[in-house]
């Protein structure tokens, strides 16, 4: 993507979102510059504002369905973006997609039941399975560090990748295993998994009879010009054994309307999400309905402004992180918003994690890498979505207080 083009939106502008009830920034104390929870500080788009408007000015919000209009232009979107055909019927609509991993674990299995996943991995993940009487199977991600064939273009040697382990993956694999709940792009980690490594994982499930729940909610935030493919549309059979996750909101920084979807191509497995759809699943809001429809309709160029200076702060995180954070390591995210970086070298003691480190010294909150599970021991997860000046900030102070700690040991 060409960064270098006139900008129409102003992404360095700092909204104040102090004592507005933000859990991001209400959460710490106002000395604490917070990096860690998933959503943006950039100004939703001025389509997304006034479609609201609008529905609000109407004045009556009574019990509301998803429109056939909504319904076309999430359809026209998959086309437009990942060239993935699907039809309106396909979509069934979600409060949020942390509801869906809670439904699809109680939907499809039963209590005693396994999904499997691959760790380091957004913390829902772990949790979805064992909140409904299923257990979580996790395998860690291979790390493989730059010059050992990591192929993420970087020279430097303070970067890393991960791979999967298919072998371990295949043996993890029990008579009770039921699904494999997979991130793609990956949370914590930035990354889009290749078409290679889906594919393989897909067949893995076809042959296994595991269905495949794919949660893409971070697939519109491509850096770099990296394209996604959503597993389902790697082929037909592919496409029938897979539930996807998709939503507006981190896209669009629009968490808080709690607005989601599934795309489920299989009539048998949509007709079992739909059943359970007054049970388990609530509405999603009037206004989360409008804000939806206009973000897939009316903001393409908001949304590749973004990405271009969503890349930028991407290459000026890592370029700082290798000058002043010499014992800091980062993988190379080629999507989202989330820096990974691994601080096990960094000098700071055992008895403390590199989180509490940053917070206490550096006044910085993040996100703890040992939620993320197996291997996210020693990581923190640093989210870069936000004015440049701010995030500049947060790694200077980080850097800061590594220096202050190699002056004192």
């Amino acid at each position: 993507m060409d960064t270098s083009l006139p900008t129409h939106f102003d992404f360095d502008n700092i909204v104040d979102r102090t004592h507005s009830g933000s859990i991001k920034w209400d959460w710490y104390p106002a000395d604490v510059l917070p990096m860690w929870v998933a959503d943006m500080d950039f100004k939703t788009p001025d389509g997304i504002l006034r479609a609201m408007s609008e529905r609000i000015a109407h004045g009556v919000f009574g019990y509301e369905m998803p429109s056939k209009q909504l319904r076309q232009v999430i359809v026209d979107w998959c086309a437009r973006q990942y060239d993935w055909v699907i039809q309106p019927q396909d979509i069934v609509f979600l409060p949020g997609l942390v509801n869906g991993l809670n439904v699809m674990s109680r939907i499809y299995g039963q209590i005693g039941d396994s999904a499997l996943m691959l760790t380091p991995v957004y913390h829902p993940f772990l949790t979805a399975p064992t909140n409904n009487g299923m257990q979580a199977d996790k395998v860690t991600l291979t790390r493989i560090d730059a010059g050992n064939g990591n192929g993420n273009g970087s020279d430097t040697n303070n970067t890393f990748d991960y791979d999967i382990d298919f072998d371990a993956l295949e043996k993890a694999i029990t008579p009770r295993t039921r699904m494999f709940i997979h991130c793609h792009p990956h949370n914590p980690a930035g990354k889009e998994f290749t078409k290679e490594q889906n594919m393989r994982l897909s067949e893995l499930c076809l042959k296994h009879g595991l269905l495949m729940v794919s949660d893409e909610i971070h697939c519109d935030l491509m850096l770099g010009g990296t394209k996604h493919t959503p597993v389902a549309a790697l082929s037909p059979e592919i496409g029938n054994n897979t539930i996807t996750l998709m939503a507006p909101s981190k896209t669009f920084n629009i968490p808080g309307l709690k607005s989601s979807f599934a795309i489920v191509q299989n009539p048998r497995l949509r007709k079992q999400l739909e059943n359970q759809d007054h049970a388990l699943i609530a509405s999603i809001s009037n206004l989360g309905l409008a804000a939806t429809q206009a973000a897939y309709s009316d903001c393409d160029d908001w949304l590749a402004e973004l990405l271009g200076y969503l890349t930028t702060n991407r290459d000026t995180m890592l370029d700082f992180v290798a000058e002043n954070l010499p014992d800091v390591r980062a993988i190379v995210p080629n999507a989202t918003y989330l820096g990974w970086l691994d601080c096990t070298h960094a000098g700071i003691k055992e008895t403390e994690s590199p989180y509490q480190f940053f917070l206490r010294e550096a006044k910085v909150a993040l996100t703890d890498g040992t939620i993320f599970g197996p291997g996210g021991e020693g990581f923190v997860r640093l989210n870069f979505g936000c004015p440049r000046a701010q995030m500049m900030q947060a790694l200077e102070r980080m850097a800061d207080a590594l220096h202050t700690l190699r002056k004192t040991t």
